[in-house]
């Protein structure tokens, strides 16, 4: 997918259309922080525990107790951020793909671990409209920008 529509169409479905979350309204649009995570260098892996907390983000495959496929990821931060080691980090990561079963450190080989880096530029939504503000001025176009829409 092309990342300038990619990011407009996971904007709108993450604001919007997270079933795990109410709709974003206007009213919260001056309090709001967008972060864009850009993920690169992705290795597969041999050993699940190789990789380094803070450093690199995981997604791990595995099968789960009723023979289907499922994988799970987590950004570079996550871990850090929650102060897990690599076993917590793994076994988050299971749940969340679904794995119901006792986790053990035998079904932990079984998992296939790739590793990877990413780059997060983070902006608040006043820094977003000054920065539309310019670039609209800088195109020559010279008269302000209509108010923000959800499809802008």
């Amino acid at each position: 997918m092309n990342l300038h529509s990619g990011l407009r169409e996971y904007t709108l479905t993450s604001a919007l259309k997270d079933s795990r979350f109410p709709p974003m309204t206007r009213d919260e649009l001056p309090r709001l922080f967008c972060s864009v995570s850009l993920l690169t260098n992705f290795e597969d892996v041999c050993d699940y525990m190789d990789w380094e907390v803070g450093v690199h983000g995981i997604r791990i495959e595995f099968i789960n107790e009723k023979g289907s496929k499922r994988t799970a990821t987590y950004l570079p931060e996550v871990a850090k951020e929650q102060g897990w080691d690599h076993i917590q980090t793994i076994d988050s990561l299971l749940r969340k793909g679904g794995y119901k079963a006792p986790i053990t450190n035998e079904f932990r080989k079984t998992i296939k671990l790739t590793r990877y880096r990413s780059e997060k530029m983070t902006m608040s939504y006043t820094e977003y409209l000054a920065h539309r503000q310019h670039h609209h001025f800088q195109n020559g176009i010279g008269h302000p920008l209509p108010p923000y829409n959800h499809y802008s």
